[in-house]
């Protein structure tokens, strides 16, 4: 079975008539505990793939709105044992980098994905999610990919960007929303 994750019940609407018979759609909620017990749920139920779908937000340099992106790596940014362990933030305890390895299909450029519970206008994460190579944030993906490991279970993401990452985030992300889940319906076509 290969299982869908995404957060919210419009990403879901996006996802289903791309479904095959044997998928299994999975609705999280929002944040890393809903996408991460969804996930070991859906791999608990016997999913031998797991695809994350969703919106976005992106870096102007990196993404544009509307724009739709497989992730090639994903990064916890607000995970920080760096006072206890010496590492960087992101790195978990017992690994030696802040990323967990997605698959990609090759069909949309692929970027870093860094995935933190928290979602606003403020600009006092940008420098950490520069210095690692984020070039789309969400609240979901890492988290998947990082269940996914432990259970060794193949995982890819695609997104598409409703908004740019900083100030003015919170009104694009509500206008652009309803385009920008079109626009993924259609990638899907071509992912899935």
């Amino acid at each position: 079975m290969r299982a869908i994750v995404v957060a919210m019940e419009c990403e879901a609407d996006a996802v289903r008539p791309h479904l095959a018979p044997s998928d299994k759609l999975y609705i999280s909620g929002v944040g890393k505990v809903n996408a991460a017990a969804a996930t070991q749920k859906a791999i608990s139920e016997g999913a031998q793939e797991i695809l994350n779908v969703g919106v976005a937000g992106g870096f102007a340099d990196k993404a544009a709105i509307f724009g739709v992106y497989e992730i090639a790596r994903a990064v916890e940014y607000d995970f920080d044992l760096s006072e206890i362990n010496g590492m960087g933030k992101g790195v978990h305890d017992e690994r030696n980098t802040p990323y967990f390895a997605l698959s990609v299909k090759g069909v949309f450029p692929s970027r870093t994905l860094g995935t933190g519970d928290r979602f606003g206008d403020g600009e006092g994460d940008l420098p950490l999610l520069k210095s690692l190579d984020v070039g789309v944030r969400d609240m979901e993906g890492a988290a998947i990919a990082h269940v996914c490991e432990k259970a060794a279970v193949p995982v890819r993401a695609l997104k598409c960007i409703t908004n740019i990452v900083g100030r003015g985030s919170t009104g694009s992300y509500a206008a652009n929303l309803e385009k920008a889940l079109s626009c993924l319906s259609d990638a899907l076509t071509s992912w899935m």
